[in-house]
């Protein structure tokens, strides 16, 4: 079905008329005889385009205009009238309207205007939708899913998140343990504060130590100037340690100082330096067997470990996968600027068959890596990496030509709301084409 068409006109029998000559283009078509009803219907039902007589009982219909792009920008209105001038002509377009038509006089104009104004109100509706989908999200909010695992965590991050505890995130790589922690850091009284985040896996341990306490000038060969760490930047804030399992035995001691007391002692210095920074560390080893083989310092384990949180590994979030791969789709097709695609049911049935030892972050990979792939408005199995088909694309499709070809064409008039002319641009076959195996496969209007 098409997006709907809203006709509001107090004349029944030439608004009944019109709305039969429109659903017999495939259009769903709704109607009001008055602009209050109109506004209700606006509100409430998925309508793109309205076609709104100028003179109503309880408004004018060139006023409305303004009133219905407030609510809805994308949708486009098109005013009617028995008698058109000039002058009611200018102000519809200057309050917003896609075109002004005479009742009677433009009949024939009305099917391939109204083609036109839905096909703009569409593209106005998917740039929305990607910008609401791309515009930053800060908080709990942008962790998505609904499963019991990523529920339980959450409401464990929301308690915590209003006291300046020590948070311990635990899990597999990939998990999504640094937008947890800064999750946490906006939910908190700290949160015009900075969040620092440090991978520690990412630094020697040398390195490491300077970049998160700073040094004295002279300290070292190449140490010109006095240098802030990490922690002093954090100051009043929250940093977030990543890979802590990695940093070494007297880091760990420092570390759990900074813990204890809230100073260290920069490399090169003599005196103490006092910061108030709140710490979230995440790890996806298992820390208390690391401290009682004598890896990790017990002490520091018992200190970091007083308020945990497990985070779930995508495979136990099987109900969470189609969630997330939607919200990503969404993201990746807006940063290559194409259009956010429709999916083939069996692609998010791959997905969720699938392991997933990479965890979101392998997910994210995978979708931004078939969305640049997609030279079609559709996302099919065969995008996906040979990983995920086992015996092959083949086998999960019918090999039968004309199912092939039925089955296309559906799902492109689907992707493209019924729009024919549209669906033979995109399948590259001329309209005429389209309309005989459209009854050559007795393919129905969606």
């Amino acid at each position: 079905m098409k997006s709907s068409i809203l006709i509001i006109d107090d004349e029944v029998k030439l608004s009944e008329l019109m709305g039969r000559i429109l659903m017999l283009e495939g259009y769903n078509v709704l109607q009001a005889c008055n602009a209050k009803n109109g506004m209700r219907l606006i509100e409430r039902e998925d309508i793109r385009v309205v076609l709104s007589d100028v003179k109503l009982p309880d408004a004018n219909g060139l006023d409305l205009v303004e009133r219905i792009k407030k609510i809805k920008p994308y949708i486009e209105v098109i005013n009617l009238t028995a008698f058109g001038s000039i002058s009611d002509g200018v102000l519809a377009i200057k309050n917003g309207a896609f075109d002004y038509l005479t009742k009677g006089d433009d009949n024939d104009k009305i099917i391939p205007l109204v083609s036109k104004a839905i096909a703009k109100a569409n593209l106005q509706f998917q740039i929305s939708e990607i910008q609401k989908q791309t515009e930053v999200q800060h908080g709990f909010p942008i962790v998505l899913g609904q499963s019991p695992a990523i529920l339980e965590a959450v409401d464990l991050a929301k308690k915590v998140a209003k006291t300046d505890a020590t948070v311990l995130l635990l899990g597999e790589t990939g998990t999504g343990k640094e937008v947890f922690a800064e999750a946490i850091h906006v939910e908190s009284m700290r949160n015009d504060k900075p969040f620092v985040a440090v991978n520690c896996s990412a630094f020697s341990k040398e390195l490491l130590e300077s970049e998160l306490f700073g040094y004295k000038a002279g300290a070292f060969t190449g140490a010109i100037k006095d240098k802030k760490g990490l922690f002093e930047e954090a100051s009043g804030g929250t940093i977030f340690l990543d890979e802590l399992g990695e940093m070494g035995h007297d880091l760990q001691a420092k570390l759990l100082r900074v813990l204890e007391n809230g100073t260290f002692i920069k490399i090169g210095e003599t005196k103490t330096t006092k910061v108030n920074v709140r710490l979230i560390a995440a790890t996806n080893r298992d820390l208390q067997k690391e401290s009682e083989e004598g890896h990790f310092r017990l002490d520091l384990f018992y200190r970091l470990s007083g308020f945990s949180i497990v985070l779930p590994p995508l495979r136990e979030r099987v109900g969470d996968i189609e969630v997330l791969a939607r919200h990503f789709i969404r993201v990746y097709a807006a940063k290559v600027k194409k259009k956010a695609p429709e999916v083939d049911e069996r692609f998010f049935k791959l997905l969720n068959q699938h392991k997933w030892n990479g965890n979101i972050r392998e997910l994210k990979n995978v979708i931004e890596r078939v969305i640049i792939l997609m030279d079609e408005p559709l996302l099919t199995p065969k995008l996906l990496p040979n990983e995920f088909h086992n015996g092959g694309y083949y086998d999960l499709v019918a090999l039968d030509l004309n199912s092939v070809e039925k089955h296309h064409i559906r799902r492109i008039l689907k992707y493209v709301k019924g729009n024919k002319t549209e669906a033979a641009r995109v399948l590259g076959i001329g309209l005429a084409t389209l309309y005989r195996k459209i009854e050559e496969y007795h393919i129905l209007p969606n």
